[in-house]
């Protein structure tokens, strides 16, 4: 039932962390604030297919 997603930068649009998510327990997009070697800040990462 967990699918691997991948999290894009906000900011650059680049692709940098993948994760799993329950798509059961979670159908909308996940976000999380992590950082990003291109912008070298931390920024919001949300899923994209």
């Amino acid at each position: 039932m967990r699918d691997i997603v991948t999290l894009a930068c906000e900011a650059c649009k680049n692709r940098n962390y993948t994760t799993t998510k329950n798509k059961r327990k979670t159908p909308d997009k996940l976000a999380f604030k992590k950082y990003c070697p291109t912008c070298r800040t931390h920024t919001l990462h949300k899923e994209t297919k």
